[in-house]
């Protein structure tokens, strides 16, 4: 079994976690694959038996399974490294909530034991897939989370005219909008006022951000329909954020978000399902009260 790993440098306890999976696999036959960036950064700072380890130096690998360690943002970069190849992502959490990455370093050898006892559930994600009227080149156009359209250097709101199927909806006098994934629907969507939406919905969640109509709320449309936005901003540009990935457009561009042709794979643990999550993570529903 070949096993890619990608984390996050940026959080030292990464290495105990990596120290773990080393001593776990080293009697398997699994060959391990590390991120040429992971594996630049253990040998400055660890002193790990990498073995016969295999360095990932661009996006030209195969593997059966991935594991990325760090919070949901080094999730969504794994995510971007996978990209259409369709391999099983697990989350190893060293972040805070978690919701993609939800495998506590508690968990992680039960995790990897029911793993390689193919004792587990492999959910497919909806992404979203952007373009742009300019022709902008975007270096991954899909957003496993969501799509924010955001004012860019200028403390006046934007209008943003929105379209679905053709047909326009509306026009949000606002700081930005977001255009998210049921995924999303618990990271910079929730945040604004926006429902959570189980993963597997077949919908796409547009919720402003800081709206100036106290009467606009977030929408949900069917996976299938086309959104199209057309920004108008004072500072003659605007920002696009796809899962964090930022670029800057010219006030002139329009976008158009759609469905992407591919899906993302992402390895659960047997009977842990989303409203565990919300309960564990969110303490939604939870009352306090004695």
């Amino acid at each position: 079994m070949r096993i890619a790993i990608f984390g996050n440098i940026f959080r030292p306890v990464i290495l105990s976690h990596l120290q773990v999976l080393f001593e776990y696999f080293k009697e398997k036959e699994v060959t391990i694959l590390l991120d040429k960036i992971l594996y630049e950064f253990v040998c400055n700072h660890a002193k790990l038996n990498l073995g016969h380890t295999q360095v990932i130096q661009d996006d030209n690998f195969e593997a059966e399974l991935a594991l990325s360690i760090g919070g949901d943002g080094t999730f969504l970069h794994t995510a971007a490294r996978i990209g259409r190849k369709q391999i099983p992502i697990l989350g190893i959490n060293t972040g805070r909530l978690g919701f993609l990455a939800d495998v506590s370093n508690e968990d992680l050898i039960p995790a990897l034991d029911a793993i390689l006892a193919s004792q587990f559930t492999v959910e497919e994600r909806t992404l979203l897939y952007v373009e742009a009227s300019d022709n902008t080149a975007f270096e991954y156009p899909y957003a496993l989370n969501e799509v924010s359209i955001l004012k860019q250097d200028s403390s006046s709101m934007m209008s943003i005219n929105a379209s679905v199927n053709g047909e326009l909806v509306h026009t949000y006098q606002a700081d930005g909008l977001i255009v998210s994934t049921p995924t999303g629907s618990t990271a910079y969507s929730m945040s604004v006022g926006g429902p959570l939406v189980v993963p597997q919905a077949q919908n796409i969640i547009l919720s402003p951000v800081a709206s100036h109509s106290l009467n606009v709320r977030p929408l949900i449309v069917p996976d299938t329909w086309v959104i199209e936005l057309d920004v108008h901003s004072r500072s003659q540009n605007f920002l696009v954020a796809l899962d964090g990935r930022s670029k800057i457009l010219n006030y002139k561009t329009k976008l158009r978000i759609s469905k992407a042709d591919y899906t993302v794979k992402i390895v659960k643990q047997l009977n842990h399902t989303f409203f565990d999550t919300l309960k564990n993570k969110l303490m939604w529903g939870v009352d306090k009260r004695n």
